[in-house]
């Protein structure tokens, strides 16, 4: 099975582009976060980025809704490509084609065309996979202050 589930920020806005036979895709880079214990026992961030690689409808949506900073979530797989480098050696990249981009958080969670939601506010949505989205609603009431 080849199943990748990255949750993370856009790095920078997707760079969308039609291809000869009509179809679209979007080059997306996302930065995942992890907190690790150093050795000196104090927590420190990590982060990772990712090449990901949307097609279609897709590809149309993430360049109409997301925007740098924003959270999403991915799901797709992975795949490698390989190619010859202009000194003769082989080169290769891996990267993430998505099958599914979930918008998360609200229009002012780091993007500013808002929207692109699949859901409204406050309503869970049931993924084809058959996993729900635990993200909880975006309130006033849930602000602690």
């Amino acid at each position: 099975m080849n199943l990748v589930i990255l949750r993370g920020n856009l790095c920078q806005d997707p760079e969308v582009k039609a291809i000869g036979s009509g179809n679209t895709v979007a080059n997306l880079r996302i930065a995942t976060n992890e907190r690790r214990k150093d050795k000196d026992g104090n927590w420190t961030d990590h982060s990772e980025y990712h090449t990901v690689t949307a097609w279609g409808r897709t590809a149309e949506n993430a360049g109409k809704y997301l925007t740098k900073g924003r959270a999403v979530l991915v799901e797709g797989r992975l795949q490698t490509r390989k190619w010859t480098d202009k000194d003769g050696k082989d080169r290769y990249s891996t990267e993430v084609v998505a099958r599914e981009i979930e918008f998360l958080g609200g229009k002012d969670d780091g993007g500013q065309r808002g929207g692109g939601g699949n859901r409204p506010q406050g309503q869970s949505q049931q993924r084809s996979t058959g996993r729900q989205n635990l993200d909880p609603p975006n309130t006033d009431d849930d602000i602690p202050f």
